[in-house]
């Protein structure tokens, strides 16, 4: 395994980590079983760097990954990022909140769940522009001052927020949507984004040494090789709200990507390692939150880290991916 170090983050993350979506049965590929078994896995291949959410299947994955570190002793072999600021109702519409009497409560329920007494990056998943960011820093120095939290990131945050959040709490780490088809998007899942990564996000994580953690690295599965010919997933999956990959859009995304299959079959590379490869190869990128509902995608996922894109290879990809540099 390859790691990363940035200054913000004492610890070293291992380049490639585990993102618990779908752990939570919000995607058709979900057991406890397996997915347990894919955390352990995933420690024995030297991963160290767990993303999860308490609206990851409105508490499921935090609860999974929690029993997974529980059983054999693994909480302090791992860091665990997780997320507040997303609340849920009954009929598991969200809203967001980043009050301090909201996080307080929030903070201990993702503990009980993960079964630990702290969590290492504490990420605020989205904005809220009803709660001053002063009220929120107060409650995070709060969870910092009692143990509860290690680590600060923000998720989703346009960059005069970053900055601004800065004057209140040390801002360690950032997350972001990043990957080969979206550079710097505007939107995700239908939803407006405040930031556009690499022209944005990537100079200030450099500037501030914050960790940056990609988030879709495969685009659901488009960068690895799933929905070339067209989506195949059931009507209760997740992804089916993406309207890049539902809508009118979606058609430019497929065609990038069979042009990035046509390249990575032409080195003779699985199209998800290149994928992986390109991203874990950003001096920005710290640790690359992909999902695995598999043992083998897991293996597949990790063999990235045992070869690298050679200079004229990575022109050779620039010059598929440059008409999606501006496509938001």
């Amino acid at each position: 395994m390859i790691y990363k170090k940035v200054a913000k983050i004492e610890d070293k993350i291992s380049a490639i980590g585990i993102g618990c979506w779908n752990m939570g049965g919000d995607w058709d590929s979900s057991e406890e079983k397996t997915s347990i078994k894919i955390i352990h896995d995933a420690i024995d291949l030297g991963i160290n760097f767990f993303d999860v959410a308490p609206v990851y299947g409105w508490g499921v994955s935090e609860t999974i990954l929690g029993k997974a570190l529980k059983e054999d002793g693994l909480r302090n072999k791992v860091l665990i990022a997780s997320k507040g600021g997303l609340l849920w109702n009954e009929q598991h519409q969200t809203r967001n909140n980043l009050s301090k009497d909201s996080l307080l409560k929030e903070i201990d329920d993702t503990l009980t769940r993960l079964q630990t007494d702290h969590v290492d990056i504490y990420q605020m998943h989205w904005p809220d522009p009803n709660v001053p960011l002063e009220e929120t820093a107060e409650a995070l120095n709060i969870m910092k001052k009692a143990g509860k939290i290690r680590y600060v990131g923000l998720s989703n945050f346009a960059q005069a927020d970053v900055e601004k959040m800065m004057e209140y709490i040390s801002v360690d780490c950032q997350q972001g949507l990043y990957n080969m088809l979206e550079r710097n998007p505007g939107s995700y899942h239908g939803i407006p984004l405040e930031y556009r990564t690499e022209k944005e996000v990537f100079p200030n994580v450099k500037k501030y040494g914050q960790a940056f953690l990609p988030y879709s690295p495969l685009f659901q599965g488009l960068l690895a090789g799933r929905f070339l010919d067209g989506l195949t997933i059931s009507s209760r999956d997740i992804r089916n709200e993406n309207p890049k990959l539902t809508g009118e859009i979606f058609k430019t995304y497929q065609d990038g990507a069979k042009k990035l299959k046509a390249f990575a079959d032409e080195i003779g590379r699985p199209m998800n390692e290149m994928a992986l490869n390109w991203l874990r190869q950003k001096e920005e990128v710290t640790s690359i939150i992909g999902g695995a509902s598999s043992i083998e995608q897991l293996e597949k996922n990790i063999r990235c880290t045992t070869w690298d894109l050679t200079e004229e290879e990575l022109g050779e990809i620039e010059k598929i991916l440059a008409p999606f540099e501006d496509m938001e």
